[in-house]
C-alpha cells in the first residue's frame, strides 16, 4: 500500500527520492518522510504529514536536495498502523538503525514483549518495532542482524534500511510486498514499483522474496539467506516515463480513460493470428482448455468486477459454468474446486494480497492458476501456472479504468479460445467474434465524443446525497463497477441493482430527484428494463439512461439519454464502461476533489 524508494550513487539522494516519492505517491498519500546520510553530519531525518508537497517544503529548508548527501531512503504511507502524525510517518529511526516499511507486520505486539521494546518505542507503528527488534539484535554485520530479524517476522514486509556504520548502502528484503531495483551509471535504485526508477533504467528486476540487497554505488549485490549470491532474473520495462505522466490532461484519470483504445489493441492484436485467437506465445496451450470442467475467476473490486463480465461471456455464450469469488473471501472458506478446475486471478498490480493467498489456495487443492495481471515479473505472475498479461501500461489513478477493460479483453480472448477448443465455438463464430473485438477500440472513441454532455450531467448529480444504477444482465455487472467507481472518487453514496429487483423492497429508496442510472443496452431486456425505469420516474427520479443509439426515449421516461454506438451488448461493455467511469470522474471533478487520490485509498493493496 505505500510506497518506498532508495537510491545511492554518486547524484543528490534527496532530489531522486523526492521525485520518486512523487511518482509513487499514488501507493499513499496521508504522510511522508525522507532519510538522507549526509557525509558530514550522518543520517537526517525529514518526515511530515499530508502529501509529498509537504515533504519537499521541508527538505529543500534543510538543504537536503541538491546536497551532498548521495544515499538515502524515502517513503510515503497509507496508514495502517496508527494515525496520521509526523510520529507514525516513516523513516523510522531506532539506535543505528533507519528503515522504512510496506506491509503488516502481524505478530509485533509479541515481538515488542518478547525483547522488551515498549519503552524505546515512540511511535504506534509496527514498523518502528522492527527497527528496534533490528537494532537489539546489530553487533556490526548487516547480513546476521537483518537476516535474524527477518526470520522472527510474521506478516508482510518490503524494508529499507541504512544503519549508521554503513556508509553510502542501503539493505533492502521483501516477503510479498513488492520491491523492484536496478542498477545504472549513476548508482542503485530500488523502489516499490517501475514508475520511481524508470527515469534512471529500463531495465530491472523483480527483488526475490528472502533475498538480501546490497546497494551500492558501485551495483547491487543479492544473496539468499544462506550467504550465496544470486543473480536475478533482468526485465525490460516496454514503455517510458511518458506513459506514467499527466501528458497534458487536468487528472491521471482522464488521461486513462482516454488511452484504453490504444490499451485494448496492445493487448488484443498480438493475440490473433490468421483471424484466429492464439495464445501460444503466452504458454497457454489447448490442452489445459480442452480438459477443464469448469472455472473459479478470483479478484478484487474492479478486477472482480471485470471477472463478472467474463463470467457471463463465458456462460451465456460457451455454457461453461464459472463462478465469480471475492479473494478475501475465498481464502477463508474450502472451495469446491480440483483438477477440472482453471483458477482465474486477476490483479492490475500482480501483488493483491488477498488474491495472492487465493491463488496459492487454489493450487494446494490441485487446480491450474492462469493469472490475468498487467505487471510483468509480479509475484502472482510468477506464482501462476500461466499468465495472460494485459498492456494496459502504467495506471496511476487510484481509479482503475483501463485495466478494468483490457481485463475484460482478455477474458473475452481467453474465452474465445476457449470456445474453439471446446468445439462450442464454431471457427467462423470464432472469427466473427475476433473482428468485432478488434473494433471495440473505435466504439470507445466515438463514445468519448459525449464529454460535454456527461459533465452536464454531473454538474446534476454532484450534489445528490444517493445515487442508483440500474441494470440487467450483463448491464447490471457494468452497473456494479459504476457505483464502486463513484464511490470511490466522488464519496456519493452509490448503489447497484439488479433492475426486476426493484420491486422487492429497492424501490421504497427511491424520491424525488434521486440520481437512477439506468443501463439498457441489451436488446432481449430492453423493455423490460424500460418497464423499470417508469417505475423510478413516476416516484419522481432523475433518470439518465444509457442505451445503443436508435433507441429514443421520451421525457416520461428519462431526463438525460445517453448512447453507445449500435453493437452486440458483449462488445457494448466497452463503449458503456467508458460513459460511466466519465460520470464518475466530472462527478468527482465538479465537486473539486482530487480525483486521482480518493481519501483513504491507495492503488495496490498489499495488506490484509
Amino acid at each position: 500500500m505505500c510506497g518506498i524508494i532508495g537510491y545511492t550513487g554518486h547524484e543528490s539522494a534527496g532530489e531522486i527520492i523526492v521525485n520518486g516519492l512523487k511518482q509513487l505517491e499514488y501507493r499513499g498519500y496521508d504522510s511522508a518522510g525522507i532519510a538522507v546520510m549526509d557525509p558530514k553530519t550522518g543520517i537526517v531525518l525529514k518526515k511530515r504529514t499530508g502529501k509529498v508537497e509537504e515533504l519537499e517544503k521541508a527538505a529543500a529548508e534543510a538543504s537536503l536536495l541538491n546536497g551532498e548527501a548521495t544515499c538515502g531512503i524515502g517513503h510515503t504511507r497509507w496508514a495502517t498502523h496508527g494515525g496520521v502524525t509526523e510520529q507514525n510517518a516513516h523513516p523510522h529511526r531506532q539506535g543505528q538503525v533507519t528503515l522504512c516499511h510496506n506491509g503488516i507486520i502481524e505478530n509485533y505486539k509479541e515481538l515488542t514483549t518478547e525483547y522488551g521494546l515498549k519503552n524505546c518505542l515512540k511511535s504506534e507503528t509496527d514498523t518502528e518495532v522492527v527497527a528496534a527488534l533490528l537494532d537489539k539484535l546489530y553487533e556490526g554485520d548487516p547480513f546476521k542482524a537483518i537476516k535474524k530479524t527477518v526470520n522472527m517476522l510474521a506478516g508482510s514486509f518490503a524494508l529499507c534500511i541504512m544503519f549508521d556504520d554503513q556508509p553510502g548502502k542501503i539493505y533492502a528484503i521483501r516477503n510479498v510486498s513488492p520491491m523492484v531495483a536496478a542498477a545504472f551509471d549513476g548508482g542503485s535504485i530500488i523502489a516499490s514499483d517501475l514508475t520511481a526508477i524508470i527515469n534512471f533504467s529500463k531495465d530491472y528486476f523483480v527483488v526475490p522474496e528472502y533475498h538480501l540487497l546490497t546497494l551500492s554505488d558501485e551495483g547491487i549485490r543479492v544473496q539468499d539467506l544462506k550467504g550465496r549470491d544470486v543473480q536475478p532474473e533482468i526485465l525490460t520495462v516496454n514503455w517510458d516515463i511518458k506513459s506514467a505522466q499527466k501528458g497534458g490532461y487536468p487528472h491521471y484519470m482522464l488521461k486513462e480513460i482516454n488511452e484504453q483504445p490504444e490499451a485494448l489493441e496492445r493487448t488484443i492484436t498480438p493475440r490473433i493470428q490468421d483471424g484466429l485467437p492464439y495464445l501460444l506465445d503466452d504458454g497457454i496451450d489447448d490442452e489445459v482448455l480442452k480438459n477443464l470442467e469448469n472455472i473459479v475467476i478470483v479478484a478484487c473490486g474492479t478486477a472482480m468486477h471485470a471477472g463478472m463480465v467474463g463470467k457471463a461471456f463465458i456462460e451465456t455464450r460457451l455454457r461453461i459454468p464459472v463462478t465469480v469469488e471475492i479473494a478475501s473471501e475465498f481464502r477463508y472458506k474450502d472451495p469446491i474446486i480440483d483438477s477440472r478446475t482453471l483458477t482465474i486471478v486477476v490483479s492490475q498490480s500482480g501483488e493483491t494480497i488477498d488474491t495472492l493467498e487465493a491463488l496459492r489456495l487454489a493450487k494446494q487443492k490441485g487446480s491450474k492458476v492462469l493469472s490475468v495481471v498487467n505487471v510483468k515479473g509480479s509475484t502472482i505472475a510468477r506464482e501462476s501456472d500461466y499468465v495472460l498479461y494485459t498492456h494496459a501500461g502504467p495506471e496511476i489513478a487510484v481509479a482503475s479504468t483501463k485495466a478494468y477493460t483490457v481485463q475484460i479483453a482478455a477474458m473475452y480472448i481467453l474465452g474465445a479460445r476457449l470456445g474453439l477448443v471446446k468445439g462450442t465455438m464454431s471457427e467462423e463464430d470464432t472469427r466473427k467474434f475476433i473482428k468485432e473485438l478488434q473494433g471495440v477500440g473505435e466504439l470507445m472513441t466515438k463514445t468519448l465524443e459525449c464529454s460535454d454532455t456527461i459533465r452536464g450531467i454531473a454538474n446534476h448529480i454532484k450534489t445528490a446525497p444517493d445515487v442508483f444504477y440500474i441494470g440487467r444482465g450483463i448491464d447490471y455487472t457494468l452497473s456494479l463497477e459504476a457505483s464502486l467507481k463513484l464511490k470511490e472518487i466522488s464519496y456519493i453514496h452509490s448503489e447497484a441493482y439488479a433492475a426486476g429487483e426493484l420491486k422487492h423492497g429497492t424501490i421504497a429508496l427511491i424520491s424525488e430527484q434521486v440520481p437512477v442510472i439506468a443501463i439498457a443496452t441489451e436488446e432481449k431486456v430492453y423493455a423490460k428494463v424500460i418497464s423499470n425505469v417508469r417505475e423510478v420516474k413516476s416516484r419522481g427520479a432523475y433518470v439518465i439512461l444509457i442505451s445503443q443509439e436508435g433507441k429514443v426515449e421520451n421525457s416520461e421516461v428519462c431526463d438525460k439519454q445517453l448512447y453507445i454506438p449500435v453493437c452486440d451488448s458483449v462488445f457494448g461493455v466497452f463503449a458503456t464502461a467508458v460513459i460511466l467511469q466519465l460520470i464518475a470522474y466530472y462527478t468527482s471533478d465538479a465537486k473539486g476533489l482530487d480525483v486521482d487520490k480518493p481519501r483513504n485509498l491507495a492503488k495496490s493493496v498489499t495488506v490484509e
